[in-house]
Parts: structure tokens; sequence; C-alpha cells
């Protein structure tokens, strides 16, 4: 297999959810002399760019998410080590969490694939968060993103007091907050001093990487 070859069959591995493919070709792309960061970029990527618009199109669901994102790690786990440092450190580390109150975490499961895939060090809380483990998380990771989410129209509350809770440990300077979930929107993410609301996985990455 030539170059291209490679990269677009990293990608179908990805997109059909087989892990040990995924894994079995990005060995072999490094082993081709592919830089691991051009094998995440227009293998593990493109791919996982296709499953998010087929998962939007209501083309395939959550078990080929799942499927797909297991065998996007799979490849990662294989390309990572070999990224150099310097490229390594220029990584932009993101925080990423469901609020107090909340213990829906598939959506946000989605998200932090799609970020991991688009070169973000995620650093994923959890579920039923209060305010101050973000705020913990995000000092200690050192992080330039905080995103949130919630299901639930009374956790709604709890996106605030995670905002605030940034904000009283002088912290909301130096992060980016994107919040998501069904009750939220762009007039919310106003409301409670949060920068950006996004409707999906995708639309989270863009807007993220926008502004930053």
């Amino acid at each position: 297999m030539n170059k291209e070859q490679m990269l677009s069959s990293l990608e179908t591995a990805i997109v059909s959810g087989k892990k040990e493919d995924s894994k079995k070709l990005a060995m072999e792309a490094l082993q081709n002399g592919i830089k691991p960061l051009e094998a995440i970029d227009s293998g593990l990527i493109k791919g996982m760019m296709v499953v998010g618009e087929k998962y939007a199109a209501h083309t395939i669901f959550l078990p080929q998410v799942l499927l797909a994102a297991d065998a996007m790690y799979g490849a990662l786990d294989v390309l990572l080590p070999h990224i150099p440092k310097e490229a390594a450190a220029k990584r932009v580390n993101l925080v990423i969490g469901v609020v107090e109150g909340d213990v829906h975490d598939i959506g946000k499961n989605i998200v932090k694939t799609m970020f991991t895939a688009a070169g973000f060090n995620v650093h994923d809380i959890g579920k039923d968060q209060p305010a101050d483990a973000f705020a913990k998380a995000i000092r200690e990771s050192e992080a330039q993103v905080l995103a949130m989410s919630t299901l639930m129209t009374p956790t709604m509350d709890s996106m605030k007091a995670a905002v605030d809770a940034t904000v009283e440990e002088g912290l909301r300077k130096q992060v980016k907050i994107i919040i998501g979930g069904a009750p939220t929107s762009q007039e919310f993410a106003d409301e409670i001093g949060a920068d950006m609301h996004a409707v999906n996985a995708q639309d989270a990455v863009a807007k993220v990487k926008a502004a930053i």
C-alpha cells in the first residue's frame, strides 16, 4: 500500500469500528515512515468526522459510535508515544465533565472522543461533578479549555456554579468555556458567563479550535 491507501485504510478501520485493524494499520503506518501526527490527522480524525456526520444524520447509532471510538483509542495508543515531544507540548489541555446532579454521560463521551481525535489532551473528570472539581482539574492540568454538559434542566444551575468557581479561583481568564446538552443554548452560555455553546461534538471541536 502507498501512503494514501494506508491512511484511507486507517480511516475505514475507524469508521467500521475495527480496533485490531486500526492498531495494526497504525503500526504499519509508522513502519512505513508516516508521521504519527499525519496518521492521526489524515486517518483517525477523518474517520471520526465521518462517524460524527453519520451519527448526526441518524444513519448510525450509539453502539457504532462507541466501536469507532474504541478503534480510534486503540490506534492512538500506538501512535501517541511516537509524537515528538515538542509537538506534544503544543497540544491544548482540555477539561471535560458532566455537572453536579446529572449522571448522563453518553454525549460527553462522544464529545471527548472527538476532541481527542482532534489532538487535544483531554482530562475527563466524569459525571455528577461539583463546581470545585472543575476548578481543581483546570488548575492541575493547566487547561486552556473547559467543556461541560448537562441533559437536565434542574442541573443547569450547576453549570453557573462551575463557571463561578473558575472566577473565584482566579482561573477564568486562562480558559475558554464551552457548554452543551439538550436544555442549553448560546443565550444560556452568555447568561452564566461561558464563552460558547455547541449543538453537537463536531460543532464543539470547530468552535473551540476557532476560539483558541
